[in-house]
């Protein structure tokens, strides 16, 4: 009688080698991601910023990031800035895990490049230069006349809302945002809302860097006290 020994191997190395298809064992390749490994543009987005900025990037409560404009605007430092350091005293949280978000710097480069690569493209250089993005403060006392001319037709003519615009003159709103996202808007519209750019101020001439400036520094005169709500300027 033949020794069951090479049988019984066998038998063992087969058993051994479909142990990786068992039911129920994980395939690695199948394996879920760590939160942190997780470099999807669309992923990232969907759990950070469309809650705030619209699922695809607009019609959210804030601006558009689905913005050709708007993107091309703002630096890509101040992007990268913006999601990682937030802005203080507004809706905008910090996101890096250095300050007390969840992403790493990987995750940050990845939503930065994504909303480039997804929503950006150049400015072309051919057509009227964009307006710097950040300016020193203007004249309120100018900005008046500017508001009046530019704005007043789609927000009133005290800025407390009109046939086609919201009331960017109430204190509520404008404790909520700062002067350079008033800036922002101004520049760059709200393609999501109809509101032009600075290119679309009545009369068909673009507002000048000064024109921008002078009547961001008429709506932040406009700013009261709000009870609960911080008195601010800034970056945003």
């Amino acid at each position: 009688m033949k020794s069951p020994a090479p049988v019984t191997a066998l038998l063992l190395a087969l058993c051994l080698a479909g142990c990786d298809g068992l039911p129920g064992k994980p395939d690695p390749a199948r394996r879920a991601l760590l939160p942190s490994q997780v470099l999807s543009f669309r992923t990232l987005y969907g759990s950070h910023c469309a809650g705030c900025h619209g699922a695809d990037g607009r019609l959210g409560a804030s601006r558009p990031l689905n913005d050709p404009l708007y993107l091309a605007l703002v630096p890509r430092e101040r992007v990268r800035a913006v999601i990682a350091e937030g802005v203080p005293d507004t809706a905008q949280p910090a996101f890096a895990a250095g300050a007390g978000g969840t992403l790493t710097d990987e995750q940050i480069d990845a939503l930065v490049t994504g909303l480039v690569e997804t929503w950006g493209k150049p400015w072309p250089t051919a057509t009227t230069d964009l307006p710097p993005y950040a300016a020193p403060p203007g004249s309120a006392d100018r900005g008046r006349a500017v508001y009046a001319g530019a704005c007043a037709g789609c927000h009133g003519p005290t800025g407390m809302g009109g046939p086609n615009g919201g009331a960017i003159a109430d204190a509520s709103y404008l404790a909520l945002v700062t002067d350079q996202y008033l800036r922002t808007t101004v520049i760059a519209g709200r393609i999501d809302l109809g509101m032009p750019d600075w290119r679309g101020a009545p009369g068909g001439s673009p507002l000048t860097p000064q024109q921008i400036s002078d009547v961001v520094a008429w709506l932040a005169a406009q700013r009261r006290p709000v009870p609960g709500q911080p008195t601010r300027a800034g970056e945003g």
